[in-house]
């Protein structure tokens, strides 16, 4: 099974789309397609005999082309030149000036007044609407195309209104020509002129606003650098980015941004990772610490190995994901969908019908044929095919903006509707590696100082404790010994130095006077360290696998939510209840091995909730993978792996609100867009249609036209809101 995302050209509505993705899931060895009307792309799923070629052919036989696999490195800002619109603007008034100035009572061109010369006044208009049908011939070939395959859309409606127009006015010009002036009020030109022109004015706005949408996934691919400095033979060479190879090794200095990802393997440094973190408060990374590509190195000089380039890389990782996910589909999608794929071919029906009838009941047929055009062109389903994709597209950015990475649009539909959230507790409400949980500070040593020693003498040792203490400044050691079952012992400028426990006071034969500072630790869950210097005690610390500093945040917001939460953990329950009273959690689910949590996840599925797991992705993607939505804690180098929905790049528990809340405007700005669309058309058709001329409310083709593009901009700029 393969997956591939392919460029579209020829999409301009949801009828487009939805027919594509049809025809496309009706073939043997394609497992499933999504296409995306916004991104204009096909997500395609499919069996590993089948050729790219062939997918392409069917494409091409659905009406449309690929354009290629979609490559973030290779996309470019589209070039909207708005020249052509400005000049077609132009023409578009001198149409509409010589076609109904005398409607108006403005001074009329007299060589092309329509009653004294109605031969010019034709010939004018006919050699202006000629240039209309070429500025938009593409839309009449779309449009007719679509038509043979079968798979009509908003192209085919307008094609259809445009050249209906042009031939009944054609016809009356060669009436003209022959002598019979009166067909002069039979003309129709200026509604082939306005329908062209403010479908293309729709589409330019539509476009720029769709290029706006991408703009958090094009600010990803541009994130690294083009040049990269990497270091052969002693000499540093700048070489472009294509260039660098897994295991070069390549200098970053001050100011620079991180060519590829990598492993720092001499010199340390701040770096901003906020493009992919959302997280603006720098990092320290030094020696064996990984850096991603695109993070800026704020201070020092690193040299580090290369490990992930091109495609491997974390951004490009993190793009594809973006990207997949903007091209499926969320359940509220389907309405757009479903409707979208019968109401082309309906609203053809409805015009026809109302043609005839209106011939039948007497009216002419230039009437019958102005209403005809006026409900192909007014029911254009534009805003209805941007109701969904647009917001979910601006929504996934927003997402990825903030650090969080949603895989799919349906995850993003639900997340606010979850009612149960689940912790796991190691690596996730912790931080689930050793930490200082309390220092007792009995010297004059500043905090700092005390520290630096420490962290000297662990920096040679292999324990798990060795871990918490991370100064890098480290002074040097004149000597260093392990002491079986007490701790460290070591030798700095002549002073003799002791990390140990409390049974180092029997070998020492010094009296213990902090046992209640050592008994608090203890009932807190913490491993104790005694830092002594010549047999005098300079400090008690603490070190424990200890809370995350958003745990009891989270917690807390999570139940003003009104969300029930739940300490998932295969921990014992005296460490498990500990830390949930600490945080505020009521629940405690404790000794579950990771192969039951799975269980729990189901059962309580089965008794009817909506449950988002929270792990770190390793232990837990059984788990993960059964609730409703699985949130992974991510170091930000994992998550090609990843099998959870959801991905907190900056390890912020608090983003889950944040994902509720983007989630909900989410959901309530397609209803919104929904509404608008659908009100839109049960509104405008029935006026097209002439139903409401009693109540002196006419349209025609040139209204029409004009509603049109106005439904689409009401739907795009209220999906814009959405950035705010």
């Amino acid at each position: 099974m393969k997956k591939v995302i392919l460029n579209i050209d020829g999409m301009t509505c949801s009828a487009c789309s939805s027919s594509l993705e049809k025809y496309l899931k009706t073939k043997k060895k394609i497992i499933d397609a999504s296409v995306n009307l916004v991104l204009a792309q096909a997500n395609i799923t499919y069996d590993d005999s089948l050729f790219l070629s062939e997918i392409e052919t069917y494409i091409k036989e659905a009406g449309f082309k690929s354009l290629g696999v979609y490559d973030p490195l290779k996309e470019s800002k589209k070039n909207l030149n708005k020249k052509p619109l400005i000049i077609y603007g132009i023409l578009t008034l001198l149409v509409l000036y010589i076609a109904m100035a005398h409607m108006i009572h403005l001074p009329v061109i007299s060589f092309l007044n329509m009653e004294k010369y109605p031969l010019n006044y034709a010939l004018s208009l006919l050699f202006l609407t000629i240039l209309f049908l070429e500025y938009g011939f593409d839309i009449i070939k779309n449009g007719y195309k679509n038509l043979i395959h079968k798979t009509p859309n908003m192209d085919t409606l307008v094609s259809i209104g445009v050249l209906s127009s042009f031939i009944y006015s054609l016809f009356s010009t060669i009436m003209i020509i022959k002598g019979q002036t009166n067909y002069v009020e039979f003309l129709y030109y200026e509604s082939s002129c306005t329908i062209i022109y403010f479908l293309k004015l729709g589409r330019y706005i539509d476009n720029r606003s769709k290029e706006k949408t991408k703009e958090a996934i094009k600010k990803l691919v541009m994130i690294t650098p083009v040049k990269a400095l990497v270091k052969k033979d002693d000499k540093v060479v700048e070489v472009s980015i294509n260039e660098v190879k897994k295991g070069d090794i390549l200098v970053c200095k001050s100011g620079m941004k991180v060519a590829v990802d990598g492993k720092i393997i001499e010199g340390s440094s701040y770096f901003d990772e906020a493009f992919l973190t959302g997280e603006a408060t720098p990092s320290k990374k030094s020696i064996n610490d990984s850096v991603i590509a695109g993070s800026i190195c704020l201070d020092g000089y690193i040299l580090y190995e290369a490990l992930r380039i091109g495609k491997d890389s974390t951004i490009s990782e993190v793009v594809r994901l973006v990207v997949e996910a903007t091209n499926t589909k969320a359940p509220i999608s389907k309405i757009a969908d479903r409707v979208g794929s019968y109401f082309v071919p309906g609203i053809i029906v409805f015009a026809l019908i109302t043609f005839f009838i209106d011939m039948i009941i007497g009216f002419s047929f230039a009437k019958s044929l102005t209403s005809f055009v006026t409900i192909l062109v007014v029911a254009c389903p534009c805003a209805l095919g941007l109701a969904t994709p647009l917001a979910v597209v601006i929504s996934e950015g927003l997402c990825a903006k903030n650090g969080i990475l949603v895989k799919s649009s349906e995850t993003l539909e639900n997340a606010h509707k979850i009612d149960t959230v689940v912790f796991d507790k190691t690596g996730t409400l912790t931080y689930g590696s050793l930490k200082i949980s309390k220092i007792y500070n009995y010297s004059s040593y500043s905090d700092k100082d005390l520290l630096k020693i420490v962290s000297s003498i662990e920096d040679k040792s292999t324990h798990p404790i060795s871990k918490a203490f991370t100064e890098k400044d480290l002074l040097k050691l004149d000597s260093y010994k392990q002491l079986d079952g007490l701790g460290l012992c070591a030798k700095i400028n002549s002073k003799t130095y002791y990390l140990a426990n409390g049974k180092i006071f029997d070998k020492l034969k010094l009296k213990n006077d902090y046992l209640d500072d050592e008994k608090n630790l203890l009932e807190d869950g913490s491993s104790i360290v005694y830092v002594i210097e010549d047999k005098k005690v300079l400090a008690l610390i603490g070190v424990s696998d200890i809370e995350r500093e958003d745990a009891k945040i989270i917690v807390a917001n999570l139940q003003k939510l009104s969300k029930e939460v739940i300490l998932l953990t295969g921990d014992n329950s005296v460490v498990a209840n500990r830390l949930a009273k600490k945080i505020g959690i009521s629940k405690v689910i404790a000794n579950v091995y990771p192969k039951d949590k799975a269980k729990v996840i189901s059962d309580l599925i089965k008794d009817d909730k909506k449950v988002m797991m929270i792990g770190d992705g390793i232990n837990d993607a059984p788990s993960l993978a059964t609730a409703t939505i699985g949130v992974s804690i991510s170091s930000g180098t994992d998550i090609a792996t990843n099998s959870a929905d959801v991905i907190l790049m900056n390890d912020k528990l608090n983003s889950i609100i944040k994902l509720m809340y983007i989630s909900k405007r989410t959901i309530k700005n397609i209803k919104q867009n929904l509404f608008w669309a659908f009100f839109y058309n049960i509104l405008m058709i029935p006026a097209a249609a002439g139903l409401l001329t009693k109540f002196e409310i006419r349209m025609n083709p040139m209204l029409a036209s004009l509603a049109m593009t106005i439904s689409s901009l009401t739907v795009v700029f209220n999906a814009l809101r959405l950035k705010k």
